[in-house]
């Protein structure tokens, strides 16, 4: 059984700086991609970032490009979302999630975690 755990969140001020981390655990799960997405109150899902985990290629939203960097670490199976100079529209539940490549997409999800901007 494959399982996310995602952990860092929180409240930060404006300006200020988080770091996600998303813990993957599966006797043989192996990711192809894995991504963070968030979701505002009152909005729709949206994606954040994505890394390829074998090659390490990224893409990041527009949004949060030159702010936020995924990132992972394939020996603790752990994928991070580096978060700095956030902003109040940054408050979100955020996810993480997981493809094995095939045609389910991102297949598995965390239970989601608050980030909370104060401006």
């Amino acid at each position: 059984q494959v399982q996310l755990v995602e952990s860092g969140g929180g409240l930060v001020q404006a300006g200020g700086s988080l770091r996600l981390s998303c813990a993957h655990s599966g006797r043989t799960f192996r990711p192809v991609a894995m991504a963070w997405f968030r979701q505002a109150p009152g909005k729709e899902r949206e994606f954040v970032a994505r890394i390829f985990w074998s090659g390490g290629g990224t893409n990041h939203a527009d949004s949060v490009k030159g702010r936020f960097t995924i990132s992972r670490d394939d020996a603790k199976n752990t994928m991070y979302l580096q978060m700095n100079g956030l902003k109040p529209e940054d408050t979100a539940i955020y996810f993480c999630a997981a493809s094995e490549g095939d045609v389910r997409g991102y297949a598995y999800w965390g239970q989601g975690i608050q980030v909370t901007v104060s401006s």
